[in-house]
Formats: C-alpha cells, sequence, structure tokens
C-alpha cells in the first residue's frame, strides 16, 4: 500500500486525507498545533507559541466569512442547516470537525508534531521526513510514497516597504496580528489593503477609532456607510506622525494596519524537491499542484480568488486520479508546454507574479473545467462559480450589507437569493 504525508489538517489537510483514505492509500496528516482547522482556529495569542513557533493563525475575533457556506462546504458534505449564508468563524470549524469525524479522518493525523525537513531520496521516487514530536521533543526519520503539502498560506505576513516607515513613532502590526478593535479607541488609523482583511477591518476599526484612512489602489471609491472612514490612494512615504499620500494629501495618524497578504512558504522542503516559489509564484507546477520535476509531490490550496474547500476537493480528486495511476500523467515535457501557455496567457492578461495562482470570475470556471476533464473526475457544480460571482458583485455594491443575503440551492444549476432584514 502506498504511504502518503499530508503537511497539515486545516481545511486542505482534512480533505487530503479523506480523499486518501477513499482511494486506499496509508495516509498520515502531520499537525503542529493541538486541533484540526488550520486558520480557522481563534486564538487572543499572537507572535509565539508555547513551544516557540509562531502563531498560525490570522484569526481575529469578530471574523464572518466573506462567502456563504453553500460555497464554503466540501461538495459531498453541505453545512448543516441554518438561517444565514454568511457564518461566524467558529461555525466553519465546528463544520471542519463534523466533517473529520464523519470520514474518520481524526484518527488518522498526528498532532503536535512539527514538520522540520522532507527531501526526495535517489535511490526511488520516495520521499524521507524527518518530524518533531513537540510533546516529547524526539524527532522521528519516516519514508513515504507521496506527499501532500497542505500547510495553509495565510500565516506569514507579507509587508511592503515605504519610505520613512522605520521613522514613523507610531504602532504597526499586520493583521495576522489583529484580534480585536478596542486597542484603537479613540485613534487616527491607516489601514492598508483592499482584500477581504483590509475590507473587513477598515469597517470594524472605524467602530472605535476616531478616523480610518483606507489607503487601497481599487479603480473606484468603494460604497461606506461609516462617515469615519476617508478612502485614500497609495502612499508616498511616512513622517514621525503621519503619511504622506500619492495624491499628495498627508495626514496625522496614530497607528498603521498591513492588510496587504500573505507570503507561500515551505521551510521543510529541501533544495532538490526541485520546486521554487519566488513571490509567491510556485514552479513548475502541472495545473498550479503537481511538482512536474517530482510528480510525487503536490501543493493544495495555492489557488485563490475562488470557492477554497470546492478547489481543495477538486485538485485533491485530480492528483490522485494520477498518483494512484488510474490515469496516466503526461510526459514532462507536455506539462511543461501545458504550464507555459497558461502562464503566457496569464502574464499577458497583466497579472503579477504574485498572483500568478489567482482565478477570479471567467478564469475560475475555466479551471475547474479544465482539472475535471483532464482527469477524467465529476466536474464542480455549475451553480458554484454562478453563485461566487453574485457574491462578489454584492460585495462591491455594498460592503456594509452583503452578508444579509441568503443563498439557496434549487439544483446543480440553479440558485435562489434572498435579502435578509439586518
Amino acid at each position: 500500500m502506498k504511504r502518503v504525508c499530508v503537511v497539515g489538517a486545516g481545511a486542505a489537510g482534512i480533505c487530503a486525507v479523506k480523499n486518501c483514505l477513499e482511494q486506499g492509500l496509508d495516509v498520515i496528516a502531520f499537525e503542529q498545533s493541538k486541533e484540526i482547522g488550520g486558520t480557522w482556529v481563534y486564538t487572543d495569542k499572537t507572535g509565539k507559541d508555547e513551544n516557540g513557533l509562531d502563531i498560525h493563525s490570522s484569526m481575529y475575533r469578530s471574523l464572518h466569512t466573506n462567502l456563504p457556506k453553500e460555497l464554503m462546504s466540501f461538495p459531498d458534505f453541505p453545512f448543516p442547516p441554518q438561517v444565514k449564508s454568511y457564518l461566524p468563524a467558529q461555525d466553519v470549524l465546528d463544520y471542519l470537525n463534523l466533517y473529520a469525524d464523519t470520514f474518520n479522518v481524526r484518527t488518522k493525523i498526528k498532532f503536535q508534531h512539527h514538520v522540520l525537513r522532507i527531501r526526495p531520496l535517489l535511490i526511488d521516487d520516495s520521499w524521507e521526513m524527518i518530524v518533531k514530536n513537540l510533546i516529547t521533543n524526539i524527532n522521528e526519520t519516516l519514508i513515504f510514497d507521496y506527499v501532500l503539502v497542505c500547510n495553509g498560506h495565510f500565516s506569514v505576513p507579507h509587508m511592503p516597504q515605504f519610505e520613512g516607515q522605520k521613522v514613523f513613532k507610531g504602532s504597526q502590526i499586520h493583521s495576522h496580528e489583529y484580534r480585536i478593535p478596542n486597542v484603537f479607541t479613540d485613534q487616527r488609523v491607516l489601514v492598508i489593503g483592499a482584500g477581504s482583511s483590509g475590507t473587513d477591518l477598515s469597517q470594524e476599526i472605524s467602530s472605535k477609532a476616531e478616523k480610518v484612512f483606507w489607503s487601497h489602489h481599487l479603480k473606484s471609491h468603494v460604497n461606506l456607510k461609516m462617515t469615519n472612514i476617508i478612502q485614500k490612494p497609495d502612499i508616498s512615504k511616512f513622517s514621525e506622525d503621519g503619511v504622506l499620500f500619492s495624491d499628495g494629501t498627508f495626514e496625522k495618524i496614530n497607528a498603521v494596519v498591513y492588510c496587504t497578504g500573505y507570503e507561500f512558504t515551505f521551510p521543510f522542503l529541501s533544495v532538490d524537491s526541485h520546486v521554487s516559489c519566488y513571490e509567491n509564484y510556485v514552479q513548475p507546477l502541472y495545473k498550479h499542484c503537481i511538482n512536474i520535476n517530482r510528480p510525487s509531490l503536490a501543493f493544495i490550496g495555492l489557488i485563490f480568488l475562488n470557492c477554497p474547500f470546492q478547489t481543495f476537493d477538486l485538485q485533491l480528486r485530480f492528483i490522485l486520479k494520477f498518483l494512484t495511476c488510474k490515469k496516466p500523467l503526461p510526459s514532462r515535457d507536455e506539462m511543461l508546454e501545458d504550464t507555459e501557455k497558461d502562464m503566457n496567457e496569464r502574464w499577458a492578461r497583466g497579472v503579477q507574479r504574485r498572483k500568478a495562482h489567482s482565478l477570479g470570475e471567467g478564469i475560475q470556471e475555466k479551471y475547474y473545467a479544465d482539472l475535471a476533464v483532464t482527469a477524467d473526475i465529476e466536474p464542480i457544480k455549475p451553480y458554484v462559480t454562478k453563485m461566487y460571482n453574485e457574491t462578489r458583485r454584492n460585495k462591491q455594491n455594498d460592503l456594509a450589507t452583503f452578508r444579509n443575503y441568503k443563498f439557496t440551492i434549487i439544483d446543480d444549476e440553479n440558485f435562489e437569493t434572498t435579502l435578509l432584514l439586518s
């Protein structure tokens, strides 16, 4: 029986274990914390944990999903029925625990095990792994046939550099360290970034702050109901007590919150794994997941601007179709040619290197269909991308109310939308 190592027991990791078990594989997942859930596990702590390792979760206390539960579920395991579609983080964590227990995943996870190194063996296509038991403080060396990397990508902050940044005397944190807004009471706060964290935190911090200056480079101003949020363009430079923006305006501020994304990091992979990561572009990967140079190593969840749990499951079914030899993998040259064609199309659309693995409206549908056809597996239901596109438009139209919509799935193609009273 082929042995599979899964790195991490967040949503992608438990989905990997579940799919491996269904394929009759001998699978073990290694999780450095005490529980499943990855970034969905909330903790008040920031910085280091009791083992001296970086706190993994970037969850803040009030977080609610920015996708409805109808898109958050795995395709064969819907959320328990609830009135609302947009849920607090704890409900998602409860769902992941229910998923793990339903499919007997928990018995295949080694908790409080920190993966130190994974390297390929020259004698065959297997992998040597060194893992540290954080309870006994003992290192163990293990051999696996396949490695599925599911270590999550919302834990290592990306911090942009600005002129005068070190001169500024106020507080500066990344959204990874943010938990509650109270620390910004009566302050003038600069929030940088217009991703999910930036849009949420600018609003939440405004409930306590005197003013929030929200710096982003969206094409147009966002529809906001909070009068103390001032939308600003990019930053030119900092001073000791404020910031100069690209439009020439200057504002005094007390604190900065960087909602500027995260770095893809794989510190446990040896150089001879023959895969590299530069500015969040991991290469060479076939269909954004299989290592072309050593196909027994694969990555789950690098793709973003998508429906993550649905994507995890699809990618795993795609990968396992080849790893279990139910379908032959294309030759190395064919995979390289396919990848080059895909990436050239992305570069031609103006995609930046840091967003090399992004999907979004229009591209998501093509990616899902491509994986399903290539591996001859069941595709993602058509309602998924339709609903995703509608939720994105709702969010763009009104940040304050987009979570008031409830979605009801009618069939594989169709769904209903209801606006609930806030």
